[in-house]
């Protein structure tokens, strides 16, 4: 297993930028591909990004395409999602999950407690 924590939502005005962090522990990070993901009230969970071990191979959502970057540092055992023109529709919890499968895998062995994300002017 791998403990997760995020860190770095809050409230942003639209067109604003924002960076979440995910904290890794427990287990070595590098074992794990990372996602994130998100959770506006009263709709599924949506896909937001993925990125491989070794950081090489990274995947999005096509909502966040070309506004949001995931990257890591795994000597920092960090998982980053670089938010950028922000939108209202954006709003929603954000968690980050491991998986020992790929960028691919849809199952998550480990999650995050989640943090929020507010745009609004």
């Amino acid at each position: 297993q791998v403990q997760l924590a995020e860190s770095g939502g809050g409230l942003v005005q639209p067109g604003g930028s924002l960076r979440l962090s995910c904290a890794a522990s427990g287990r070595a990070f590098t074992t794990y591909a990372m996602n994130w993901f998100r959770q506006a009230p009263g709709k599924e969970r949506e896909f937001v990004a993925a990125i491989s071990w070794s950081g090489n191979t990274q995947r999005y959502g096509d909502s966040v395409k070309g506004r949001f970057t995931i990257s890591r540092d795994n000597a920092k055992r960090t998982v980053y999602l670089q938010m950028n023109s922000l939108k209202p529709e954006d709003t929603a919890v954000y968690y980050c999950a491991a998986t020992l499968g790929t960028t691919q895998t849809t199952r998550m062995d480990s999650w995050g407690q989640g943090t929020l994300v507010t745009v609004s002017s």
